[in-house]
């Protein structure tokens, strides 16, 4: 199923948090996938951080289309050939960590949300200016809400996903959304060490539907 921009944008809106996760294992993956869909999840983002990143997701991609409306994107993609590669493999948008005006153009000549990495105000509104619809602000744990806060104001009508840092407790969530943040990126905060050694798939569960209930709580 295809989703256009404006979906995929209205579906993160709607839980206020993307999981960010990658698992070298095609089994613990699916079973990270099941259990944040389970809870709550609708966007999810798997991510290229090793040597079968790639062979992986081709088949979390076949994997996804058993979930309704599930919606999955790939992440530390880093350059344009990347990025082609896992849009022809199925990836419904394209994340990265910095700022490479190139993979805007290829996301936007195949019509995929692209997501870059900005870590200062020069590199948002140039994001912004390239066609960047939600901006990635990378690390968040070293940034900071108060980044955010300062920036909004500064330009208008940004969409910004904190990523790298964020933890899914009351007192992160309600700093970042305080701030002004459209939404937020999660990975080991969420998905731990100890989730995914002992395949603890209801605790995950759990877990995520509770991190939605407080986002939904404190927007």
């Amino acid at each position: 199923m295809e989703f256009s921009k404006e979906e995929i944008l209205a579906a993160i809106n709607r839980t206020g948090i993307i999981p960010v996760f990658y698992h070298a294992d095609l089994e613990i993956a699916k079973g990270v996938v099941e259990a944040c869909y389970n809870g709550g999840i609708r966007v999810f983002e798997f991510t290229n951080r090793g040597e079968n990143a790639f062979s992986v997701f081709v088949k979390l991609v076949d994997y996804a289309k058993k979930f309704k409306g599930l919606i999955l994107g790939i992440g530390t993609v880093m350059d344009v050939s990347t990025t082609e590669k896992f849009i022809k493999a199925g990836a419904k948008f394209i994340v990265s960590p910095i700022l490479k005006k190139e993979m805007g153009a290829t996301c936007k000549a195949h019509d995929k949300l692209w997501i870059p990495g900005c870590g200062t105000l020069t590199e948002i509104v140039s994001a912004k200016e390239a066609g960047a619809q939600l901006i990635k602000i990378f690390p968040g744990s070293v940034l900071g809400p108060g980044f955010v806060s300062a920036v909004l104001p500064v330009v208008p009508d940004l969409k910004l996903m904190p990523t790298g840092g964020v933890e899914p407790t009351k007192e992160n969530l309600k700093a970042w959304f305080d701030a002004g943040v459209f939404c937020v990126g999660i990975g080991s905060g969420l998905i731990s060490k100890e989730i995914i050694h002992e395949k603890q798939w209801k605790k995950l569960e759990k877990k995520v539907a509770q991190s939605l209930s407080i986002v939904n709580k404190i927007r």
